[in-house]
C-alpha cells in the first residue's frame, strides 16, 4: 500500500512521513534517552517549530 498506519488512521495527513530511515533513527535514538533529557530535547524542537511557525505568519 505504500503508506503508514499514521496515515491510515488519519492521526496525519502525509503518507510519508516515517518514511525516511535517518529520522526514524533519530527517533528511535531519542526514545532511548533517559527521561529528563529527552524531555530537554523535546521541549527545545516544540520551541523550534513554534518560532519557525509564527516566523511564516
Amino acid at each position: 500500500m505504500d503508506t503508514t498506519v499514521g496515515y491510515l488512521l488519519g492521526e496525519n495527513e502525509q503518507a510519508d512521513l516515517f518514511k525516511d530511515p535517518a529520522m526514524l533513527k533519530r527517533f528511535q535514538d531519542i526514545a532511548t534517552l533517559p527521561e529528563k533529557e529527552k524531555e530537554c530535547l523535546l521541549t527545545t524542537v516544540d520551541h523550534f517549530i513554534k518560532a519557525s511557525k509564527i516566523s511564516l505568519m
